[in-house]
């Protein structure tokens, strides 16, 4: 017999056996998690339940019974359930926005050369403007006349 109770034995006023299935996954100082737990499986088939999986999985199996009785108490219809859909959706909308924001990357990224090209056009044609060489109309200049 150990010197403390682990919380199932102590929700369940029994005494608590050095060989307690329950104490490795619910300490004492954590009576909250065990009672979470019993509401929704009961002692009996929590205890079942850890000892049909072998002993390096009983910790996540009761983290995972916790979470689905915290969750199942929380939203009694859905659960984690619904936590997992609400998830599923914020996923799909964050993938639908990098999938636009990717698009609008590609169309700028193939605007550019284009961009470019009339920019240098533009250019071109304002430098020629200058110079007078490439003016369309009649420049006042005459050399004969000097």
């Amino acid at each position: 017999m150990t010197c403390t109770r682990c919380a199932a034995c102590k929700q369940l006023r029994r005494r608590c056996p050095s060989n307690c299935i329950f104490l490795p996954y619910f300490p004492p100082n954590n009576p909250q998690r065990f009672s979470y737990v019993h509401r929704i499986y009961g002692a009996s088939n929590v205890g079942k339940m850890l000892q049909q999986v072998e002993e390096h999985q009983r910790a996540d199996v009761a983290d995972s019974l916790y979470y689905e009785a915290y969750c199942r108490i929380k939203d009694p219809v859905y659960g984690c359930v619904g936590i997992i859909t609400v998830l599923h959706e914020e996923i799909y909308h964050a993938q639908c926005q990098l999938a636009k924001v990717q698009a609008e990357i590609d169309l700028l990224k193939a605007q550019a050369p284009v961009q470019g090209e009339l920019l240098g056009l533009q250019v071109n044609e304002f430098l020629a403007n200058q110079n007078g060489a490439y003016c369309s109309t009649q420049s006042s200049f005459d050399p004969s006349f000097y």
